[in-house]
């Protein structure tokens, strides 16, 4: 009997799902092994390239830059500022334990990358939306200043990453701490512990106190923004937020840190700032261009005689009026800048008002006017019909308020006729008026409405300065400059040479303009400004006394002046003819003392001395006073002098600072303290710290980076400071 067969079970099938989902963690195990294996040979490379322990002690942290006179003094040094280099056991234990507690409480324990670190910024950036925290060690962030630049990238990080973990394969976590104490930034150009406790306290790191190192150890976050010579209140609050986070470290006792008290702290006050800085400013950012030498420490010799710029200083400071500011700049025949004033005190605003300010200049404007028009055929000489006229609906006046009739291009000239300098421009056209201006350097826009021939353009100091040069120059192009050379490690690196080819207008031209200009100090609305040998200079005063000018030239140095308050409010009694002209005199008559009396090529010769001169001769009134108009050449109604006086006032609010000379200031000193590689993350906030303190939101200026330190008398941490000047 046949046996009964057993029925097989069928198989059981699986399911693709899970057959793929283990497939997908298999190769994800293999590509994490693979990473890991690639991050320990990248380690493990990058820890072989390492310089040793003793090269990154001597490793610079940016460029050290010397700025001398024309004398050869040294006007200011710029750069890193470096103090004893403190052995780990020298170090104090307040201040490595303020670090780590402020910094990277698990410093001890990570191995250069802390994961919690990672993650807790990733949980901030998810809930802010944006990232607060980069959750970096400390063995990162020397990783960072060392080696890297703060580009926010993830390729930047990662590096990062891979350069801690190998820091801690080759160094031990003493070795590290020592790097990190003695090379980071802590504000002011002060690198490490000891410059910073310096610069700021007046000492030694070694001798540091709590309070003091709590101080310091709270500067790393942003040493702008916490400088106690910058904002007391905001360094004050953040050396208690590192006092509290050594408390949770378990480093100090809640008593402790209630007995350290960071207010009563004294600052040593940084030293004063003299208006050379303005030069300075102005000058150092040019070596971008000039240069490519970014590492050697740089010797700058300038054309700046300090002599000159104490007499500039003080002849501004003497004669602008209360309430406004003043600026002036003074040129030699061949370009070079001898003396220039950005405002009345650097300490108090950096904002210089010589090449960045943009102002209208009034009847100081007129010298392109008549340079087109004796181009254009025309010679002092010539006769012209004062009458009233009327331009595309506009109507100008005379500030004597009647006409003379048939005067000489001389005479117009030396009492600033306003209803010709219009005639003229309507002859010889506006835009030719405008090109002749672009001919001589004005740089800012210039409008061709009929009213811009009474300088209804904004224009700046030095472009202004520079026209009326290149006039003296018997119109060969005159371009400033600040810089006569550059050397690094004792090697000429840069030379400068004056280019004389340039050819603006012809020689009779500027002679014939020298003739009008001199004129008008001589008997016109310049007499202020004579200092007994020849001069040729213009006034300029606009609507409402808001602005004042005066430029001219004698025995070969050409000097222009401006004064008016930064909101641009008028100012009772400004005028081109009183305190610009005084201040020019101030400056010229010392200025010139030691150089041979030079004659002009063309004689004085009187105006007409039947036309009595209008009333900014006797009075100073503003030079285009009769018609107010806007930046568009357009009429607007007067302002009445009662609502004008209710505005006097000697408030200042300073203006808009133009991004551009700023921008290249800023970097410029981002290269040189070596915050263009290192550090690079703190660049906008030292940039906000350049913007003046007086700007309306602002706080004041941490303007310490750019100074050295100086040991001083010692003042008490009580508030924030105004200026730059020590809490008294």
């Amino acid at each position: 009997m046949a046996r009964a067969r057993t029925p097989r079970s069928a198989p059981v099938r699986r399911s693709p799902w899970r057959r793929r989902i283990v497939v997908t963690l298999q190769i994800l195990i293999a590509l994490a092994i693979l990473a890991v294996g690639a991050l320990a040979i990248a380690v493990y490379v990058a820890r072989s390239q390492l310089p040793s322990f003793d090269e990154l002690k001597s490793s610079p942290n940016g460029q050290m830059i010397r700025v001398h006179a024309a004398d050869g003094s040294v006007i200011v040094s710029m750069g890193p500022s470096y103090g004893e280099w403190l052995p780990y056991g020298s170090i104090p234990q307040v201040m490595r334990d303020a670090t780590v507690a402020v910094e990277d409480r698990r410093f001890y324990s990570h191995p250069g990358v802390d994961p919690l670190g990672i993650a807790r910024s990733v949980m901030v950036r998810y809930e802010r939306g944006r990232w607060i925290q980069g959750g970096s060690t400390i063995t990162q962030q020397l990783a960072r200043n060392v080696f890297l630049n703060n580009q926010k990238k993830f390729g930047r990080k990662f590096r990062e990453w891979i350069l801690a973990l190998a820091l801690e394969r080759k160094f031990s976590k003493e070795q590290v701490l020592e790097l990190y104490l003695n090379k980071v930034y802590y504000g002011g150009g002060a690198y490490g512990i000891d410059a910073a406790s310096r610069k700021f306290f007046g000492h030694g790191a070694e001798r540091l106190s709590l309070a003091e190192a709590a101080v310091i150890a709270g500067l790393v976050k942003a040493p702008s923004n916490y400088s106690p010579t910058a904002d007391a209140q905001a360094a004050v609050g953040r050396a208690g937020v590192v006092l509290d986070s050594m408390v949770r470290y378990g480093a100090i006792t809640q008593s402790q840190a209630d007995d350290a008290n960071p207010r009563s702290l004294a600052l040593a006050p940084e030293p004063r700032q003299n208006s050379a800085r303005y030069f300075t400013d102005w000058a150092l950012p040019q070596l971008d261009t000039l240069i490519d030498e970014t590492e050697a420490p740089l010797d700058v010799w300038t054309t700046l005689d300090l002599g000159m710029q104490r007499d500039a200083d003080a002849a501004v400071r003497a004669n602008a009026p209360a309430g406004a500011q003043g600026a002036l700049v003074s040129l030699d025949r061949d370009g070079a800048v001898k003396a220039m004033v950005g405002g009345k005190d650097y300490v108090a605003s950096i904002y210089n008002r010589a090449t960045q300010a943009q102002r209208q200049p009034g009847s100081a404007f007129k010298l392109f006017v008549y340079l087109a028009a004796l181009e254009a055929g025309h010679k002092p000489e010539d006769t012209i019909v004062d009458e009233p006229v009327t331009i595309d609906g506009w109507s100008p006046r005379n500030d004597s308020r009647r006409n003379s009739g048939q005067v000489t291009l001389r005479t117009a000239f030396a009492y600033s006729l306003n209803t010709v300098a219009a005639k003229l421009g309507q002859e010889v056209g506006f835009t030719t008026v405008a090109d002749m201006a672009r001919r001589f350097g004005i740089t800012t826009p210039v409008n061709t409405h009929p009213s811009m021939v009474l300088g209804t353009s904004d224009v700046r100091l030095i472009d202004m300065t520079r026209a009326f040069a290149s006039v003296a120059n018997k119109g060969v192009a005159i371009t400033p400059y600040g810089i006569t050379k550059v050397t690094a490690n004792g090697q000429t690196i840069y030379t400068h040479e004056v280019d004389r080819s340039h050819v603006l207008v012809a020689p009779y031209v500027a002679a014939q303009m020298t003739d009008l200009l001199q004129t008008a100090v001589n008997t016109g609305t310049g007499r202020a400004a004579q200092i007994g040998r020849p001069v040729a200079g213009k006034t300029g005063t606009t609507s409402s006394s808001k602005d004042g000018w005066f430029l001219g030239f004698s025995s070969g140095l050409t000097t222009g002046v401006w004064m008016g308050r930064d909101d641009a409010r008028p100012i009772s009694g400004l005028h081109g003819g009183t305190a610009p002209a005084r201040a020019f005199a101030a400056f010229m008559k010392p200025a010139t003392a030691s150089r041979p009396i030079e004659q002009f090529e063309t004689q004085v010769t009187l105006p007409e001395w039947q036309l009595e001169p209008d009333e900014e001769t006797y009075f100073g009134q503003p030079d285009n006073g009769g018609m107010m108009v806007d930046e568009d050449g357009n009429p607007i109604p007067q302002q009445s002098r009662d609502e004008e006086q209710q505005q006097q006032d000697d408030g200042t609010v300073q203006p808009a600072i133009p991004t551009q000379p700023q921008q290249q200031l800023d970097d410029l000193i981002d290269r040189v303290t070596g915050h263009d590689q290192p550090g690079a993350d703190r660049r906008e906030e030292r940039r906000d710290d350049r913007r003046d303190p007086a700007l309306p939101g602002r706080q004041p200026s941490a303007r310490d980076d750019r100074r050295d330190f100086a040991p001083a008398t010692r003042q008490p941490l009580q508030r924030p400071l105004q200026d730059d000047r020590p809490i008294q």
